[in-house]
């Protein structure tokens, strides 16, 4: 009879949509039945992109792909506590309004459920329970031989096969949409659709290659010689725009997020989507490189302090998942890595109705990126880490499409549409600044 009670007075609201849910070999029901029943390892059983929720009494298990983010609240209420669920704070914010448990919120009470685990709560009430955490996903690290000829083939033979799924699952006349800069993982991405939609017997008509314009940036330049170097140019389409347009405050908005690098790469992803919509009403999918950096240890190292090369080639999934959970540094409002800053591609694609998708950030592609003997290929010496990206991904290329694909130098997307100087004449301000704005929303 006392679990009939609790059954009656704990709420589990959960907002997100199911439809949202891209899974390939299961229904949504049998995936969340892998996050309730299974041991943690069988959630990695799971296909696609996913943010699940499960409950069995008390107890309540989530889990979610690195490609969306998953918030959580727990509010208290005098029948009861109630978990609020949502890949959103500030829908988590109106409904507690709405329920007249305002009072309770602040952002830094939702939590963020960590990319590649399950985790479980008890709703008990008060005091809150602290979350167990299981990890799901455990890649065995530096499994490949130090040949790039044969990692790279891997790895983008992965990379197809994570795109050939998804492009199964597209509506046959829906067109595609890469976002593309011409830079090794958009590059890459748009290379390798090309490659499997011809494979598949799909039209290559159907793809489109979008990029940003503001006027002053190399992209464009650099997209059109990619392509022209291909024989591929008549996929090439650029999405103007007007920098004077750029608004940093809506970008907070979309984002729920302060930090200036994902603030700046938003901002500009928010200008694409918005150019795409105006010209196509009901384009729907899209596709980009977002992770591409991650898997290879791309980042200049010399930019953040924390960080040494050891640090980076010694730690698995670091730049995937930040330090990791349970560790000093990991952010419970924010999780970490790519983790928490996925949210600058998946909030702006939804911001304007579109279905987003990186296959750079699933598990089959990452489990090759984690075999990667990264210590003996480059000895702890940053500028063969820095290479190895360009060597491994157009080796990859040429492998499984045929195609040779340019390897021009790396170039933050922020700093394509506009140049350097024009952004930080648009975007001057500095974390504390970009915080203080996103926590006006609730004041």
């Amino acid at each position: 009879m006392l679990v009939d009670v609790y059954e009656q007075i704990e709420r589990l609201i959960d907002l997100t949509d199911p439809a949202l849910n891209h899974l390939y070999d299961l229904s949504v029901e049998e995936a969340r039945a892998l996050v309730m029943d299974g041991p943690p390892e069988g959630v990695s059983r799971i296909r696609g992109s996913f943010a699940l929720i499960a409950r069995r009494g008390r107890t309540v298990r989530m889990a979610r792909s690195l490609d969306r983010p998953l918030r959580y609240f727990l509010a208290k209420r005098k029948e009861g506590p109630a978990l609020i669920v949502s890949d959103r704070i500030d829908s988590i914010y109106e409904w507690l309004r709405g329920e007249g448990l305002a009072g309770q919120f602040r952002p830094s009470y939702t939590r963020m459920v960590p990319a590649h685990y399950v985790v479980e709560l008890q709703l008990v009430g008060c005091p809150d329970p602290d979350p167990v955490y299981q990890r799901f996903f455990t890649p065995p690290a530096e499994k490949l031989p130090a040949d790039l000829d044969v990692i790279g083939r891997a790895y983008i033979s992965a990379l197809a096969e994570e795109i050939a799924h998804w492009l199964r699952s597209v509506p046959g006349d829906e067109p595609i949409g890469a976002c593309f800069s011409g830079g090794i993982d958009s590059g890459s991405v748009f290379l390798v659709a090309y490659h499997v939609m011809r494979k598949l017997g799909m039209s290559p008509s159907r793809l489109k290659a979008f990029v940003l314009d503001l006027g002053s940036g190399p992209d464009l330049s650099q997209a059109r010689a990619f392509l022209e170097t291909l024989g591929l140019s008549m996929f090439l389409e650029p999405i103007e725009g007007d920098p004077s347009a750029l608004d940093v405050s809506e970008t907070i908005r979309v984002v729920e997020d302060y930090k200036p690098l994902d603030v700046e790469s938003a901002t500009m992803a928010l200008a694409l989507a918005k150019g795409i919509r105006e010209r196509y009403r009901d384009w729907r999918y899209l596709i980009d490189g977002d992770g591409g950096d991650e898997n290879l240890k791309d980042y200049p190292v010399e930019a953040n302090p924390e960080l040494t090369i050891r640090s980076v080639v010694n730690n698995p999934m670091l730049y995937q998942e930040g330090w990791g959970v349970g560790k000093i540094k990991h952010s419970l409002t924010y999780s970490g890595g790519l983790s928490r800053s996925y949210v600058r591609t998946y909030a702006t694609a939804r911001r304007y109705g579109f279905s987003g998708f990186s296959p750079y950030t699933m598990p089959g592609v990452i489990v090759v990126a984690e075999a990667i003997p990264f210590i003996e290929l480059t000895s702890y010496d940053l500028e063969r880490l820095y290479a190895l990206k360009g060597a491994v991904v157009s080796r990859g290329v040429e492998a499984v499409t045929g195609m040779r694909m340019p390897v021009f130098t790396k170039r933050r997307f922020q700093h394509g549409a506009l140049s350097e100087d024009a952004l930080r004449q648009r975007l001057p301000y500095r974390e504390a600044e970009y915080r203080n704005r996103f926590l006006s929303l609730y004041e």
